[in-house]
């Protein structure tokens, strides 16, 4: 089992071929199949808690005393600390044991949970978001990396498929399910659901999961990793410091020259570490390096329209939590149903051709938007977020897969690893960015106030738009000739 785990784990630390990883006996077919659906219930969890607070942003405003538009440290809280943490976690458990470290994600996963609900201030409710946060992002890439350790070769594909369907599901029923709660209860059970759930958890971990680590464990690259950390919320914070925090302009300028300065003091350190955490070589890979800086500018614009679309439902058209919720269900159905078709069209056209036009198509629906009105047609704004839904997923799917078809096997955990670490960013930013923008039109746009917002709205996804369809420029680097054939089995755990 020396080789074929390396494949899919999440941190970048790869395990010697001569030393694999200890464990316990072989564990019968009964416990795997609990352990299964452990890491694919904490899979769940982790990406459900990623949207399920979206719909609920207003109702939280109301009960902290907070305005809804104001309310972004939420989500963002949330996906920065993912992205800080997902390159620790692999490491946490080559060093510490997949089981010790998968046990302690889900109980400060659920301590964080229970701490949120109980939030009495929005300044206490971004910290245990943290909290939260950093449970989290140990949940799939340490539970898939238990999956890989114990399953025999021939059941690695089923395994990692049954464990990801659950995380597809959880982001799809995420909205709905945030608007429901809140309407038959309170947002504070958004947070409540996953207390048990942890509990259990914890319990069928300490029973079932069985105990691996990596005895050659190379030591932890702490200076490249605090410099990825410090430039990341560095920048996160200096893109929403004038517009939510208040902060002078001076300060902003100098977050941001942090912030770039800690990248670039990034590069010259992963040139000269023996084992840096991220190695520069995997930008020598085409497909990898334009794929990865795509995803990044693109999925700022998706990672904006989640935490967009439910506000403007609820605060400029009056839309109740519930029935904000279920407007995004034609966004999920529409996703789910061409993610086959993009398949088809990258094999006959190549990823530069579709992922330009489409990026560009992506663009344009996040602007038509700025078209919304109280008196549209229901049905209008349905088949608009159905479009939107199924160009959104589309783009997904053809980013995703461009990103690692050449990575092979020796550059997959590195490269997933960082892959992940880049679209947590992306989320987080694409909030910030959606945050600061409708902050910024809200306080300079004439006849907009809280109860008038939907000029802000207006100007902020045409913004957003704007912003996404750019990025085809980068999508047009790629070669031609570049289809859907790839040097790798795929990962079925790879989601959006």
């Amino acid at each position: 089992m020396g080789l074929r785990p390396r494949k899919a784990l999440a941190a970048p630390v790869l395990m010697p071929d001569t030393l694999p990883p200890t464990a316990t006996a072989a564990p019968s077919d009964r416990s795997l199949t609990i352990m299964l659906w452990l890491v694919a219930t904490g899979f769940f969890m982790q990406t459900l808690d990623s949207t399920i607070v979206n719909t609920a942003l207003p109702a939280m405003a109301k009960s902290l005393g907070e305005a809804p538009l104001r309310m972004q440290g939420v989500v963002i809280a949330y996906s920065l600390t993912m992205a800080m943490m997902i390159p620790v976690s692999g490491w946490l458990a080559d060093k510490l044991g997949t089981r010790r470290v998968f046990f302690s994600a889900i109980l400060v996963f659920a301590i964080g949970s229970l701490l949120c609900a109980n939030a009495q201030s929005l300044t206490q409710l971004v910290i245990y978001r943290v909290v939260q946060g950093v449970g989290g992002a140990m949940l799939l890439p340490v539970g898939r990396l238990a999956v890989l350790r114990v399953f025999p070769a021939e059941r690695y594909l089923s395994a990692l498929a049954f464990v990801a369907i659950p995380g597809l599901i959880g982001p799809l029923i995420g909205p709905t399910l945030g608007g429901w709660l809140v309407q038959i209860a309170s947002w504070h059970w958004i947070f409540l659901i996953n207390v048990p759930v942890g509990i259990v958890g914890c319990i069928a971990t300490h029973l079932y999961m069985p105990d691996s680590r990596n005895p050659a464990t190379p030591p932890f690259d702490l200076a490249g990793y605090l410099l990825l950390a410090v430039g990341m919320v560095a920048l996160t914070i200096s893109l929403d410091g004038l517009a939510d925090l208040g902060l002078a302009h001076a300060i902003v300028l100098v977050l941001l020259i942090l912030s770039f300065g800690c990248f670039v003091a990034y590069g010259l350190h992963a040139t000269r570490a023996a084992q840096p955490i991220f190695s520069l070589d995997l930008f020598k890979i085409h497909t990898f390096s334009v794929g990865l800086l795509g995803n990044l500018f693109a999925r700022i614009g998706s990672g904006a329209m989640p935490y967009l679309i439910p506000l403007l439902l609820q605060v400029s058209l009056g839309y109740t939590a519930f029935q904000a919720g279920m407007m995004m269900l034609p966004v999920a159905a529409a996703g789910m149903l061409c993610k086959r078709l993009v398949t088809r069209l990258i094999e006959r056209h190549g990823y530069r051709r579709v992922l330009v036009v489409n990026t560009v198509l992506v663009g344009l629906m996040m602007a038509s938007f700025s078209l919304v009105g109280v008196d549209q047609p229901l049905w209008l704004r349905l088949v608009q977020l159905a479009i939107f839904g199924g160009v959104n997923s589309m783009q997904f799917t053809a980013m995703n897969t461009l990103t690692l078809k050449d990575l092979g096997t020796g550059g997959a955990s590195s490269g997933n690893s960082l892959f992940s670490l880049v679209q947590m960013l992306s989320m987080s930013l694409g909030v910030t960015v959606a945050g600061a923008i409708l902050a910024t039109f809200t306080g300079i746009l004439p006849r907009v106030t809280e109860s008038n917002s939907l000029p802000a709205f207006h100007a902020t996804f045409l913004c957003v738009g704007v912003i996404t369809a750019a990025t085809a420029w980068i999508f047009g680097q790629l070669a031609p000739e570049i289809r859907a054939a790839s040097k790798r089995k795929p990962d079925p755990s790879e989601s959006n």
